[in-house]
C-alpha cells in the first residue's frame, strides 16, 4: 500500500468506505480497506459514522444504509474468511476479518439507535469516571503518604534519607552514605486502590508501572545490594536500569523472575487463574515458587503462562500486555468476564451476572481507559450479546 500523508489517508478512507457502501467496490479495494480496518481501526470506523449520521437529516435513511444489507454485508465477508484461512495464516487473516466484523458491528448498532431516534443514549442511570494517579507511599516506620494529595517537593527527611516528589509524580531518594546515623535498610511499599495507577522512579535508577489494586515492596537500599530484590503483587510494567554485578529479582505469590537489564510486564492478580508475564526486551529467567527447579529463560516477544500444571511459553503481540500502561484495554478472543474483571479494577466497581452465558462471550477489540464506563459499556452493547444496568457503583450484566 502507497504512503499517504493523513489527510490524503482520511480521503481515500472516505472513498473506500462510499464504494463499500454503494456496493462497488472491487476486489483490490476491498483488500486495501481490509488493511486500512486493520492499521487505521478507529480513522475507518470514523468515517462510517459520519456516513450515517450525515443521514440523519434526512426525512428518510438511504437503501444503502439498511440494517439488513450491512447484516447480509457482513455475512458474506465472513463466509470469504472461512475460506481463505485453508490457504493462508489462519490467526493473522481471522483476527483481520474480526476487526473488519467489529467495525461493521458498530455500524449496525450505529443504523438502529439512528432508526430508533436515539432511544438508547442515555439508558445508564449514573455514570463513573474513569481511574488516575492514586498511591499510597508506606514508609517502614509505618507512615503512609497519600501521593496523589501532595505537592511536589520534600516529602521526608530523616537519620541522612530524604525523598522528595518531582514534577511529573516520580519519587527520588538521596540517601548519604558518609552519614553514620543513615538507616538505609528500610523496607518502602507503594500501593495503588481500585481505581489508581502510579509511576514510580526506584533508588537503582528502573522505572515501575503500577497498575489499579496493586503494590510493589522495595528495599530503600536497591541501588546498592548484591540483589536487587522487589516484591509485586497485582500488575506492572518495569524498565530495569542494566547492571549485570547485580541482578534485579521480582518475587509473586507463585513464582520468582531474574533480569539483568530488561522491559516486561507482569500480571499476578490474586483473582486470576493464572500468572503472566511478557518480555518486551532483554531476557527474563523465570521460576516457581515451589518448585524453583522448574525453570524457563524467556525471549522477547514470548510470554510465560504460569498455572497450576507449570509454565508455559507461547509467543505473544506484546502491545495487548501493555495496552493499559498505554491507556488502553485490548482484548483478542478474550471472555466477557476476563474484560470485565479489568474493568472493575479500573473503575473500582462490581461486577454481578445476571445471567451466567454472559460471562463467556467473547471479544475482540481496543477501548479507551480515559473514557466514562458508559461510553465502554455501550461498545460492548453494541455487538448485540450482552446489555448492562448502572447502579451506583454496581455492574449487573445481562445476556440479550
Amino acid at each position: 500500500m502507497q504512503l499517504l500523508s493523513i489527510r490524503s489517508m482520511e480521503e481515500r478512507i472516505k472513498f473506500l468506505v462510499a464504494k463499500f457502501n454503494s456496493g462497488e467496490l472491487s476486489a483490490v479495494e476491498k483488500a486495501e480497506l481490509q488493511r486500512l480496518v486493520e492499521d487505521y481501526p478507529s480513522m475507518v470506523s470514523a468515517e462510517i459514522t459520519d456516513l450515517l449520521y450525515a443521514s440523519e437529516s434526512n426525512s428518510e435513511l438511504p437503501a444503502a444504509v439498511d440494517q439488513h444489507k450491512w447484516n447480509k454485508v457482513l455475512g458474506k465477508i465472513l463466509a470469504v474468511d472461512r475460506h481463505l484461512t485453508v490457504k493462508k495464516s489462519p490467526v493473522k487473516i481471522y483476527l483481520k476479518w474480526i476487526a473488519v466484523a467489529a467495525v461493521l458491528a458498530l455500524v449496525i448498532a450505529v443504523v438502529l439507535r439512528i432508526q430508533t431516534g436515539g432511544k438508547n443514549k442515555d439508558s445508564f442511570a449514573t455514570d463513573i469516571a474513569p481511574g488516575g494517579n492514586r498511591a499510597t507511599l508506606t514508609l517502614a516506620n509505618g507512615k503512609k503518604i497519600s501521593l496523589n494529595e501532595i505537592a511536589e517537593g520534600e516529602l521526608i527527611r530523616e537519620a541522612g534519607l530524604s525523598i522528595s516528589k518531582a514534577a511529573n509524580g516520580q519519587l527520588i531518594y538521596h540517601i548519604e552514605k558518609n552519614t553514620s546515623t543513615a538507616d538505609d535498610t528500610g523496607v518502602n511499599v507503594i500501593s495503588t486502590p481500585n481505581g489508581g495507577e502510579w509511576q514510580i522512579r526506584l533508588p537503582d535508577g528502573s522505572s515501575v508501572w503500577l497498575n489499579a489494586a496493586s503494590s510493589l515492596e522495595y528495599p530503600i537500599n536497591i541501588g546498592s545490594t548484591t540483589l536487587r530484590k522487589v516484591k509485586l503483587k497485582g500488575e506492572a510494567y518495569f524498565e530495569v536500569a542494566k547492571d549485570s554485578k547485580h541482578p534485579f529479582i521480582v518475587e509473586t505469590a507463585e513464582q520468582k523472575l531474574e533480569v539483568l537489564g530488561t522491559h516486561f510486564n507482569v500480571n499476578s492478580y490474586a483473582d486470576e487463574n493464572l500468572t503472566k508475564t511478557t518480555l518486551l526486551e532483554g531476557s527474563i529467567r523465570i521460576s516457581e515458587i515451589i518448585n524453583p527447579a522448574a525453570s524457563e529463560i524467556l525471549k522477547p516477544g514470548q510470554e510465560s503462562v504460569l498455572s497450576a500444571t507449570g509454565i508455559r511459553i507461547k509467543d505473544v503481540d506484546t502491545d495487548e500486555s501493555i495496552s493499559w500502561k498505554n491507556g488502553y484495554f485490548m482484548f483478542n478472543n478474550e471472555k466477557q468476564e476476563s474484560i470485565l474483571r479489568k474493568i472493575a479494577r479500573w473503575y473500582n466497581v462490581k461486577v454481578e451476572y445476571a445471567d451466567e452465558e454472559a460471562k463467556d462471550v467473547m471479544y475482540y477489540g481496543t477501548v479507551s481507559r480515559f473514557d466514562k464506563i458508559s461510553q465502554v459499556l455501550r461498545k460492548f452493547e453494541q455487538t448485540g450479546e450482552v446489555r448492562f444496568d448502572i447502579d451506583k457503583n454496581k455492574i449487573t450484566v445481562y445476556k440479550k
